[in-house]
């Protein structure tokens, strides 16, 4: 291969220098010229050199030609074309770039919020998997909870928040969040000057969750079911539509009863049942519950207790109804 130079090498013209003959000196030697009247031979160079090598600096684009530049862009990217615009904006006050800027604003989160569009959202980008992509909005969640139970601290009380971490498949998701929520934790109480008590743990609502539980329970502090949603994983059901047929269902004894009313104990048993053994064989003293609406129902309180559960939670209106329930479960528990 032969490299080809762009431009021919700049070397300065000399004069000629003659040599001498082998009987004889030579007749002028470089000394012996001259360069012309009031220029020296090295300022000779240097302005041959620069007149080749010097190029005008370039103007800035104007107003027009950067809102050519962003709206091209706008097609492909909405934000670089924002960021394109802010980068100029300075230099053109009061002028078509500061309402391109505002409409561009409106263009990005329209971007954003059509790339966030899901067809199936409930099995979707949400609950770790949203703090995984944005760990933003688990800092934000985070720190609102531990600012909260500072404030209370710096006020004599003794708050004890318990962070959990939803729709968790596998330890890795818990290990990430979990690192975000402990290092907010220690920003929060050193910014305020005070110590505070809390654990992270996780729901439970999908099938794989309960298959893992061991490894799951090598981070959680504590499990809690999420048994809305550990009915439609393990159903295959969705509790916004099942009410179509799920009455049908039941008339027809397909159904014992409506699975998001009394928790179905053959097929979200048996998970829960899985989850809590593998769980307490990692953590012997594992803290375990449910939340959802099974919380507030009797059969489903009982079945709770049967099992081992450590609480229930539910709605405000169910709280009575699930505290009767959960006395009659113990009491039947202690009868011969």
């Amino acid at each position: 291969m032969v490299d080809v130079p762009l431009a021919p090498p700049i070397v300065p013209s000399d004069p000629p220098v003659h040599a001498a003959p082998k009987h004889g000196k030579a007749s002028a030697s470089v000394r012996d010229v001259e360069p012309p009247s009031g220029v020296s031979e090295s300022s000779t160079a240097v302005e041959a050199v620069a007149e080749r090598t010097e190029t005008p600096a370039p103007k800035p684009p104007s107003e027009a030609a950067i809102l050519l530049q962003a709206r091209r862009a706008l097609r492909l990217d909405p934000a670089q074309a924002l960021r394109w615009i802010r980068e100029h904006e300075k230099r053109f006050p009061n002028g078509s770039l500061s309402q391109e800027r505002e409409v561009l604003a409106v263009e990005v989160l329209r971007d954003k919020v059509n790339v966030l569009q899901e067809f199936n959202p409930m099995l979707g980008h949400r609950g770790c998997r949203l703090g995984i992509s944005f760990p933003e909005i688990t800092e934000m969640q985070a720190q609102a909870i531990f600012e909260a139970a500072c404030e209370l601290r710096r006020e004599g009380k003794n708050p004890f928040p318990e962070v959990m971490i939803p729709l968790v498949g596998s330890r890795p998701e818990l290990h990430e969040q979990k690192a975000i929520v402990e290092r907010i934790a220690r920003e929060t109480q050193k910014s305020y000057g005070v110590k505070v008590r809390y654990l992270i743990g996780t729901m439970i609502e999908l099938p794989r969750a309960c298959m893992v539980a061991d490894e799951i329970a090598e981070e959680a502090e504590f499990f809690s079911f999420g048994t809305n949603d550990l009915t439609q994983t393990c159903l295959g059901l969705s509790r916004d539509d099942a009410g179509k047929f799920l009455p049908s269902y039941v008339l027809q004894g397909i159904l014992p009863e409506d699975p998001f009313v009394s928790i179905d104990r053959d097929g979200v048993g048996a998970l829960m049942r899985i989850a809590i053994t593998k769980g307490r064989k990692i953590r012997k003293k594992l803290e375990i519950g449910i939340c959802g609406e099974h919380g507030g129902d009797p059969r489903s309180v009982a079945f709770c207790h049967d099992i081992g559960l450590d609480y229930v939670s539910c709605s405000p209106y169910r709280v009575p109804i699930a505290r009767l329930a959960a006395a009659q479960a113990a009491l039947r528990s202690k009868t011969p």
